[in-house]
């Protein structure tokens, strides 16, 4: 790192004693938040909730420290626990360990090709949708902690509701999710109710993680197996943490290395392989309600990784018996924040056709469960919307010229794929005119598919005995036309 780096790097860590004591208590809130989804991601992979737990312990700390974006919290999602479920189910437990390992190498390889700039291809529309989806199914994960309880769960989401909503109007010293998590579980303790606990949610691990990589056999075979499920979860990983990367500069209006966090990422998932568990990518409720409570910095990344192992053992008896209804309260709140509640507003006002991507990627998304699909036909159809108002862009205005009988051709605008049709349909070709200049000055050519439409239409007129002048072709152009149209030389190209 240089000098400028270095400094930023350290300011990063630590930026006051304030902003340290807020990123500490923003990451134990964002502890709490992550467990009841590890351990449920955890079985939607069809892997005991100890190896998604390690996994967000070790990723956790990893990423504090390599990745590229602070205050980014990161473990075992459920976009890649879906990416990991077939592989388990086919081959089990070893082949997905060694599928992490794999995807981390991916991984750095992307950041090191610096592959975060096809982000730049995701409209604001797409991040829009993204967030609204993500807002929509934190909720409807809630949904099953909700079905067959009895009122006293309901009166108690509805105490932390209250807690977390109104606390700050008192003291904003300790975040209120935190608050809202002991109160719960001290009432739970000593008035006897009929509540689900963290430990019905599943097994926490009772040890620390050990290193233990895969036993497999080292051949072909082995490699041909993990490789499509191992460049998959690498991709959909890199895909959710360059989003909630994105979603968090928003929130806090800074920038961050999105090449960092892809290598970051990838050494966080070597490091999970390694000590037995699943991959990870960036988990945006979390690191939304990390932001929310005031973490900024790599302090609270790195508290959620530590304190999710000191919760994980020592605390393990004590955390067992927080009531599910105080994370789902929390859970709530931070789908209540995530939604873009402006984005309803917005469909009256910005254009439709900006509305039919943020629509259609929350439609898929929630349809799918599956925050890559969404984005990907965001990004879709982004494009085919982009590419057809280009289209509407270019033009061809026809004259004639009678004293050197010639039919002028000025073209306006880009021609590409998705505008040569229209380019070549513009064009006489029965025209009685000796003579047609094809005018360029104002237009630029893109793609073969335009230089073949303009040579096809050069074709065409010479084959009709007229005579064919093209002039005002840009550098660009020229470059394109000389390699892959030569015959073009003859009309003065």
């Amino acid at each position: 790192m240089n000098t400028l780096s270095l400094s930023r790097y350290r300011t990063e860590w630590f930026s006051g004693i304030g902003q340290a004591r807020r990123d500490i208590l923003a990451g134990m809130v964002g502890t709490f938040a992550l467990i009841p989804e590890v351990i449920a991601f955890s079985f939607v992979a069809g892997i005991d909730p100890e190896v998604g737990l390690f996994a967000s312990f070790v990723i956790g700390i990893v990423i504090a420290v390599a990745g590229g974006r602070p205050a980014m919290i990161s473990g075992a999602a459920g976009s890649v626990a879906l990416v990991a479920a077939a592989l388990v189910h086919a081959h089990g437990l070893p082949y997905l360990l060694a599928a992490t390992l794999l995807a981390g190498v991916f991984q750095i390889v992307f950041g090191l090709l610096k592959l975060n700039v096809l982000m730049r291809f995701v409209s604001r529309s797409v991040r829009t949708g993204f967030v609204n989806a993500l807002a929509i199914l934190i909720f409807s994960a809630q949904l099953p902690q909700l079905i067959g309880v009895t009122w006293h769960s309901y009166a108690m989401i509805a105490l932390g509701l209250a807690i977390i909503y109104l606390l700050p109007r008192i003291t904003t010293a300790i975040p209120s999710p935190l608050i809202c998590i002991v109160v719960l579980t001290a009432i739970a303790a000593f008035v006897p109710m009929p509540l689900r606990v963290v430990a019905d949610l599943g097994r926490l691990p009772d040890g620390l993680p050990v290193l233990a990589l895969p036993h497999l056999p080292i051949a072909w075979e082995t490699l041909a197996i993990i490789a499509p499920y191992a460049l998959a979860m690498a991709a959909v990983g890199l895909l959710e943490s360059m989003m909630t990367a994105s979603v968090v500069d928003d929130l806090t209006e800074t920038t961050s290395s999105k090449a960092r966090e892809c290598t970051g990422l990838g050494l966080a998932n070597i490091a999970a392989g390694m000590f037995g568990g699943i991959a990870g990518c960036g988990m945006i409720g979390q690191t939304v309600g990390n932001v929310r409570y005031g973490g900024r910095g790599r302090l609270s990344t790195l508290v959620a990784g530590v304190f999710l192992l000191v919760v994980m053992v020592p605390l393990r008896p004590w955390v067992a018996q927080v009531p599910v209804a105080a994370l789902v309260a929390i859970m709530v709140m931070v789908s209540i924040s995530t939604f873009s509640w402006g984005s309803l507003r917005d469909l009256g006002r910005h254009p439709k056709v900006s509305g039919i991507v943020m629509l259609a990627t929350v439609a898929v998304t929630v349809a799918t469960h599956d925050l890559s699909a969404g984005v990907i036909v965001g990004v879709l159809l982004s494009g085919v919307f982009f590419a057809f108002k280009v289209t509407r862009l270019m033009d061809v205005a026809v004259d004639y010229d009678a004293a050197t009988d010639t039919r002028l051709y000025q073209v306006s605008g880009q021609v590409f794929f998705a505008s040569a049709d229209i380019f070549g349909d513009r064009f006489d070709l029965r025209d009685t005119a000796r003579r047609a200049r094809i005018d360029l000055t104002h237009a630029h050519l893109w793609d073969i598919t335009a230089v073949g439409a303009l040579e096809d239409v050069v074709s065409k007129m010479r084959r009709h005995a007229m005579t064919v002048e093209v002039v005002g072709l840009n550098e660009a152009s020229a470059i394109l036309v000389d390699r892959h149209a030569p015959l073009m030389r003859e009309v003065g190209v």
